[in-house]
Parts: C-alpha cells; structure tokens; sequence
C-alpha cells in the first residue's frame, strides 16, 4: 500500500497511519452530516452502499488530497465499514481462516489462524473508537456497557461470541474478544478432515446421539467443544423437540422443532437477572425431547442431572475441564453451587445415572484440536465413579515441523451402550471396538 508519505493542500509531509487516521475521521464527519439517517431504512442495502460511495468519492475531491485510484477505494470500503461495519474490524470479520480476534487495546489487535497468534497491522484510532465499536455490537443484542456495568458477554449476527472489558477493570483501555464461528458450521466430514477424531469414533458418537444417549464434552478454553457440540447436534432426530440455553447463543442447530433461550444480565438497577438455572427450570415445562446446554458452569448442573435422570434424555452440555475424572469433579462442586447440602455419594450417584459418555477435546501445540478420549460412566464402586476409555489418542511425538503425531486407537474394552445400538436398530461395523 502507498501512504509512506503523502503531501497534503500544505504541502508538509505527513505519516502514513496519522495522516490517513484524520483524512478518514474527517470525511466520516462529513459523511454523518450529508446523510439523512430517517430515510437509511427505506433504502435497499446494495444501493445505499452505492450512493454512500458517491458521496464519500466526491468528499475525497472536495479535501483536495492527491490519492491514487487503489488508496481511494481504500478509503471509501474502510469509511463504509465505519458507517455501517465494525471499522477496522471488517476485514478480520471477513477473513474465513481467522478465528479469533483479540483487542489488547486500540494499537494493538491479535488474530489466530490455523491454531496459531498472530499480531496485525489493525489499529483503532484510539480508546474512545474501541469504546464505539464494542457499544455498537453489544447494543444490538440488548447489552450495555459502561462504568457500572465494565463488562459484557454478547454475540455477532453469525454465531460468534464476544467478550469485553472496559476501564476501570481494563488498566491499559477497552479490550475485546471474538470467538468467530464460521458463517457455515462444520460438520463431521471436516472434523475428520482436520484429524480431530478418526471414522470409528465419528460413527459411534453420532449412534450415541441417535440413541438418546446423554454426552458430556469436557476441554480447556478453545479446545473446540462448542464446534463438536454443533456437529453432534445434527444427529437430533428433525422429530423431537429442542430447547437450547446458553449464556450467549452460538449454536447452530439445524433442527426446525428448536426453542433457543438465552441469560438476561441484570439492568443498571441490578434487578432482573436471568441465568442459565433459571432458563432450565422454565425448559422443563416446556415439553422438551432433549435439552442442550451450551456450557454448565454453575449451579444448573444440579437441575441438568436430574432432567436427564427423568425423561429427557439424549441431552448434551459442556464443561471446562482437563480432563473426563476433572469433568466429574468439576460436576460434583457445581451441584454444591445449587445451595443443596447433598452428601457426596448421593451426589456421584446422580451423576453415574445420568451422564453415559464424557468427551474429552484437547487443543495441541501445533494448534490442533483432537478428541483424546471417549469414556463410558459405568457406575460406581464403593464412592468412586467407574469409568472406562473406549477410545483415545496416543500422542507420540512431533515432528520437525512442530506438528504433533499419534494415532487414535480403540481401547479393547466394548462399551455397555454397544447393546443399547442394538436394541434402537443402529449399526456399527464389527471389529468397531478392537
């Protein structure tokens, strides 16, 4: 790109970023004053965007700055992704193979690609045009965010999930997260494309799901669990009725029977919170096949247990955990947030009847995700839980290039859900589980 030094009307020589920072400030200005926003909405999309690059074409003349023909359609895409976009955000946004976007702070903006960080040459003009950006998205899902309320979880239009942060809490200015999820969610074919678990596994987790089995999917943070969530979700019958809850919707069920509920944070009044414990009270009333949890993280896993312990099952949740016995630890201190002083094995009993098959998803150096274990709950022995693996992935090294080698591998051991396959008509090839 040009602009290493551009001559303005004064002929004094300015920076690149300064320079382009106050052209494109200025002619937004410009822009906001010349439109009539009342008639914005009765304008269609394509052409709206026409005329606004007339108009923007005509400002640039009216400044009297010598541009080329590549540095002026730069300057009318990057002032429309203002007017209308996230700013400098747009073409992060428009970038399939980016899938997180991290703001540190206004200068400094992070993408992960394939697995990998990688520091960009975006930048905001300053913390107050951060401020406008994270205030635009979060307004247009009904959150607000301010110095009473210095942090906020919301969404995009395509699934993705927000998080930011704003002074006093963010020392060094406004900071923003985005967890992209693709505009087409994946399904289990790229899964096996991408080696996160082999065919065997594939057909088993989704005769799991055919078969109303309740699934756990346990990883750390960005281990992809709400991708495989996504993927396994497919396999829900188009028959049955699904109600979903999140805290912030990201799912993507394909399903046309679906009810999708989401948290309400509390108004500036504190007053009229709603969290995901409340959402699963008011689901079971609600007739539901299954329910889907986006991630159990409090409380609601006390009411989770017993849903899926009395005729909803087939139901599928997250947890963050290191690994399937983190998991059932983790389950176990999330009843006692429910307020009920259960005693420790009546709470491990509900635990083995309700939850029949534990993911676990890990994310590798290389920036793979790969299920490393499938494991069945079985019951109990004396006050422990009795799992066993029935798949898992063998790490065995890395290569030159950083990547990680190994191989999945079924354990031997032939899970007690193999006759419930049998009893629901679905089959799996022999030698499956050797």
């Amino acid at each position: 790109m040009a602009f290493d030094t551009l001559q303005t009307n004064t002929g004094k020589s300015v920076k690149d970023r300064e320079f382009f920072q106050d052209l494109k400030t200025r002619i937004h200005r410009q822009l906001i004053d010349k439109l009539d926003l009342s008639k914005v909405d009765m304008i269609g999309s394509n052409e709206l965007v026409r005329e606004i690059g007339y108009i923007i074409e005509s400002l640039i003349v009216e400044e009297g700055v010598p541009l080329n023909q590549v540095e002026k359609e730069r300057l009318v895409v990057e002032i429309q992704h203002e007017t209308f976009g996230l700013g400098p955000l747009e073409p992060l946004l428009a970038d399939p193979e980016v899938s997180d976007i991290l703001v540190n702070n206004s200068s400094q903006v992070y993408v992960e690609k394939f697995g990998k960080l990688q520091k960009t040459d975006i930048c905001f003009r300053d913390d107050r045009h951060l401020l406008q950006i994270i205030e635009r998205i979060v307004s247009k899902v009904g959150r607000r965010i301010d110095e009473s309320s210095p942090y906020v979880d919301a969404r995009l239009p395509d699934g993705s999930r927000v998080n930011a942060i704003i002074p006093p809490l963010a020392i060094d200015g406004p900071a923003l997260s985005i967890r992209r999820f693709g505009m087409e969610p994946l399904k289990m074919n790229d899964l096996l494309r991408f080696g996160t678990m082999d065919s065997r596994m594939a057909q088993v987790l989704q005769g799991a799901v055919k078969t109303r089995l309740n699934i756990l999917i346990s990883g750390g943070t960005g281990s992809g669990k709400t991708t495989l969530l996504n993927v396994l979700s497919e396999y829900i019958p188009f028959d049955e009725r699904v109600v979903s809850i999140e805290d912030s919707a990201e799912l993507h069920l394909k399903q046309d029977h679906v009810v999708r509920l989401e948290t309400r944070p509390p108004n500036i009044e504190g007053r009229g919170e709603v969290n995901q414990r409340d959402l699963l009270r008011n689901a079971l009333r609600m007739r539901p096949d299954r329910i889907i949890i986006g991630e159990v993280r409090g409380g609601e896993a006390l009411d989770m247990l017993q849903a899926m312990n009395t005729g909803h099952d087939g139901s599928l949740s997250t947890i963050h955990a290191n690994t399937t016995r983190d998991a059932m630890a983790r389950l176990e201190t999330m009843v006692l947030m429910a307020g009920m002083d259960l005693p420790e094995r009546a709470i491990r009993e509900q635990v083995t009847s309700a939850i029949d098959i534990v993911i676990q998803l890990v994310r590798f150096s290389d920036g793979t995700r790969k299920v490393v274990k499938v494991s069945e709950i079985t019951g109990m022995e004396g006050s422990t839980i009795v799992m066993h693996d029935v798949f898992v992935y063998e790490q065995r090294g890395i290569d030159k290039d950083g990547n990680v080698i190994g191989e999945f591998k079924a354990t031997g051991v032939r899970p007690f859900f193999a006759e419930r396959f049998k009893v629901y008509g679905y089959e799996i090839p022999e030698g499956t589980f050797e």
